[in-house]
Parts: structure tokens; sequence; C-alpha cells
């Protein structure tokens, strides 16, 4: 599946193609991730198997959930992935901005060009899979007396929708974002009135 979401699949290979050089580098999830595609997509017969073999023995270094033999959440094994691919590409992108040659490159007489002001917050890196699978969700709550609507951003690289029985994609996104009011222990309260808050959630 990952394979045939395009966009992902161009940013590893051109990867694979710009470090495929670099002997001298630890072998880690993205590494065995995109010489798995390279295989794939160098392979020139129409019909045939490609075993993923290098690929699994290091998933399952990696994390002990896939050791066994036991079937396992597809659902898990994305987020985990996404995840170590993530950390993977932000170690290396913090580590060629700390090499001598970009830490002289980027000075000027009065220091560095691009430098953060003391006790700022400096943002995370985004990378290619950021790019491809990361969106923002919106959490919106309405009080139900006064009115005050506030909204609350938060960032994924995933949404688990509940999928009935023969309904789209469309549908199953509508109801993830359907209004739902908040009763009981869910509920929330407006710092104006105090009262219970109706909770909207769209992407």
């Amino acid at each position: 599946a990952l394979y045939f979401c395009v966009p992902f699949r161009e940013q590893l290979l051109e990867y694979y193609a710009n470090n495929k050089s670099a002997s001298d580098g630890e072998e880690n999830m993205l590494t065995c991730l995109a010489d798995l595609f390279s295989q794939i997509s160098n392979q020139k017969k129409k019909t045939g198997v490609i075993a993923p073999k290098r690929f699994i023995q290091r998933l399952k270094k990696q994390n002990e959930l896939f050791r066994s033999y036991m079937h396992q959440d597809a659902h898990e094994f994305l987020n985990f992935l996404l995840n170590e691919l993530v950390d993977i590409l932000e170690k290396e992108c913090k580590a060629n901005k700390e090499t001598p040659q970009n830490s002289s490159s980027n000075k000027s007489s009065n220091g560095p060009i691009n430098g953060q002001p003391n006790g700022s917050h400096k943002e995370p890196e985004t990378t290619w899979v950021h790019k491809c699978f990361q969106g923002i969700l919106t959490n919106q709550t309405k009080c139900l007396r006064c009115e005050t609507v506030t909204d609350r951003d938060e960032t994924f690289l995933d949404l688990s929708l509940d999928i009935e029985q023969n309904s789209s994609i469309t549908s199953c996104l509508k109801n993830f974002s359907s209004t739902e009011t908040l009763n009981a222990e869910d509920k929330f309260f407006c710092d104006k009135c105090c009262r219970v808050y109706k909770k909207h959630r769209k992407e």
C-alpha cells in the first residue's frame, strides 16, 4: 500500500538514490525500506515475488511486538513505521546541520544568519513523511449556553475512522467530524458561564 502511494514512493526512491553510496551509514528501518522499494521499482519481470527479508529482520530487531508469529495490527505497524522514519530523517537533518561545513557556511561576521533569538522555541523539522501524510485536525468546542467557541488544532499522521459495512470514505469522514454533546465525565466547562460544551470535530 505504501509503495503505491506515489508521493511517498518517489521521495523514498530519491532518498535511496542520494544515499546508497554511503557505505558507512548504519542500517535502519529507512534504509531497509528504501532498499526494498528500489528492488520492486527495478524489477524487470511482470510477475514474481520479492521477499522483504531484510526489512522484516530489521522490523523485528526494532520492535519486539513483531518478533512472534502472531497476527499484528496493520494500523500499529503503520504508526510505528511512519514515526520511526520521521525520527531517522529528523536525526539526519540535525546531524547535517551540525557538520563543520554547514556551521561555517551559515555564519556571518555578526554570527549565524538564521540564528534563533535567545529563549525562542525551535520548531521541529518538517520531513517529506510529514508532507505526504500529516494533516491538521481542529477540535471545536461550543458552549450550549453562551455560545463561546474554542478551537484547538492537532497534527496527525493518520485518522482512526469507524468503517461501517458498505459505507464510503466520505460518509466515514462525515461521521468522524459530526457534532457530539459531551456529558458526564467527558464534559468541558465554559470559562465564562461554567456550562457544558458541545464539541465538533473537523479536519
